[in-house]
């Protein structure tokens, strides 16, 4: 993911955290923040030590990143997005993982339905 797609200061992340709408399923955690001046979306990602050792939370975000990568046609431009893993993810393979992401996001109404078709 490009970095101008990425949230990387503490500063940005907790003004997510704290002042953004958060929607929440088994294995995913979403923030959502609207910047409206934003032309593209941005993510933060978070996969805690409970997760595993480091080979498994990097699985876990490649898996994150790579359904982000194939939902990004499809996602609003002007929001910045916080997404924290739960427990309940390590036993999950990718496809799992994007279809936990797409109802997260469907909950949260961040998906251009017409553009999700046709992915």
């Amino acid at each position: 993911m490009k970095k101008a797609y990425r949230v990387k200061s503490e500063k940005e992340f907790q003004k997510v955290f704290h002042d953004g709408q958060s929607i929440a399923n088994r294995q995913l955690v979403l923030y959502v923040y609207p910047k409206p001046e934003q032309v593209h979306f941005r993510v933060g990602l978070s996969v805690g030590k409970k997760m595993g050792n480091a080979v498994k939370r990097n699985q876990i975000k490649r898996y994150l990143r790579q359904a982000l990568h194939e939902l990004e046609p499809a996602i609003k431009p002007d929001i910045d997005i916080l997404l924290i893993a739960r427990k309940d993810i390590c036993d999950k393979d990718f496809f799992e993982v994007k279809k936990s992401m797409i109802h997260i996001m469907k909950l949260a109404n961040i998906l251009d339905q017409t553009k999700l078709k046709s992915l």
